[in-house]
């Protein structure tokens, strides 16, 4: 779960389903607040009644599971690309690396060798 305003529209229900007993995940860092302050009580008050919070990136890539699934590999490059610095920034870098072709030198003997 994840919401405009941590302290309100998150933990409220959050903290309701933790109570019809539901598993509950709440994305930290995909809601916000009023202040730090109030966003980090938000988040203690919804761990100790039960709440397991992560990151967005640690949703998106459980969400992802892994590279074998093809179909959604592109929406989530897109994100890490469009949002994670230099995560984006060095996944794009590597790809590049891959697209290329090695280059080799050809060897040629010398005068020496013939």
């Amino acid at each position: 779960m994840a919401a405009l305003w941590t302290e309100i529209c998150l933990a409220f229900p959050a903290i309701h389903a933790l109570g019809e007993g539901y598993e509950v995940y709440i994305v930290t860092d995909a809601s916000g607040s009023v202040s730090v302050e109030a966003h980090e009580m938000a988040i203690q008050r919804m761990v100790q009644a039960g709440a397991v919070p992560l990151t967005w990136t640690v949703f998106a890539s459980e969400l992802q599971r892994d590279w074998a699934r093809k179909e959604t590999v592109p929406a989530l490059v897109q994100m890490l690309v469009e949002h994670m610095g230099n995560v984006g920034t060095s996944f794009t870098w590597e790809q590049q690396l891959l697209a290329t072709a090695p280059q080799i030198e050809e060897h040629k003997p010398s005068k020496t060798n013939q």
